[in-house]
Order: C-alpha cells, then sequence, then structure tokens
C-alpha cells in the first residue's frame, strides 16, 4: 500500500507546539495549498489542509516557520475520530509530517535561513563571501 503526501504551501498561523504528558513534542498547524486550476472568475480556489509533526521536528519546525511561511512537507495522511463534549463523532484527516523543507530565504520572508555567527575577515571561512548568509539545502539538513 503507498500512502504518501507532498505539499507546498503557506502556513496559516503560527505552529501551534505542545508537549505529551510523556515529553514528546507535537506540533500542529494548517497549510494553505492553492489549487492548480481557475475558477470561471479567474480566482484560485485554496485547499486548508491540517499537518502534524513529532518529537525533535516538530521543535525544530516551529522554531523555523511562522504565519505566512513558504514551506514543503511530505508524510502520510491518518485519519482518527473521537467523541466530543456533545457526544458527537468527529472525523480528522491530517498529514503527519515526516521531512519538511524551507522554500523561501531569510531575506524573502524574515525566517527560514541560517546565520554564521563567524567573523568575517577569516580568509579560511567558508562562509565569508556570503555576508554571514549560508544557504542550506534540505538534504543537508539533520531532521
Amino acid at each position: 500500500m503507498i500512502n504518501r503526501v507532498v505539499l507546498t504551501g503557506r502556513l496559516t498561523r503560527d505552529v501551534e507546539l505542545r508537549y505529551t504528558q510523556g515529553g514528546a513534542a507535537v506540533a500542529s498547524g494548517t497549510l494553505a495549498v492553492s489549487r492548480r486550476f481557475q475558477t470561471k472568475n479567474g480566482e484560485r480556489e485554496v485547499d486548508w489542509i491540517n499537518f502534524v509533526i513529532w518529537r525533535k521536528p516538530a521543535e525544530n519546525f516551529a522554531n523555523f516557520f511562522h504565519k505566512g511561511s513558504l514551506v514543503g512537507i511530505e508524510g502520510r495522511i491518518q485519519t482518527r475520530n473521537y467523541e466530543n463534549q456533545q457526544g458527537q463523532r468527529v472525523y480528522v484527516t491530517e498529514v503527519i509530517v515526516e521531512n519538511f523543507s524551507f522554500l523561501e530565504s531569510k531575506n524573502s520572508t524574515g525566517n527560514g535561513s541560517y546565520q554564521n555567527n563567524r567573523p568575517q575577515n577569516n580568509t579560511s571561512d567558508p562562509f565569508a563571501n556570503n555576508a554571514g548568509n549560508v544557504d542550506i539545502q534540505d538534504d543537508q539538513l539533520p531532521f
């Protein structure tokens, strides 16, 4: 069976970071993903997709991404249900994020890239010509 989801969109709000009773970090949020086609009025409809990230990646995601950030997520769809306080059965569908990517530089959104704090006059510094900015590719991230 295959259950794989890859999405690109913008965060609709800051990610909510919580901790379970056992101490595991869990972050949740909503990604606004534009549809590829336009309506008769020339507008693009948007899907609002809920997601969840667990453990250390949840903390990293919450620290680096904020409302409006353009992000790529990869994971799987998961469904669950529960009974609310009114006794009604509530069904939830969400993406369980396994990987994520920075899709904008810090200069374009104010977040999403790492800064190097080494002195810029050191000629052996590999970042000396980048004015302190480090271009990190998603395959170089530890999460």
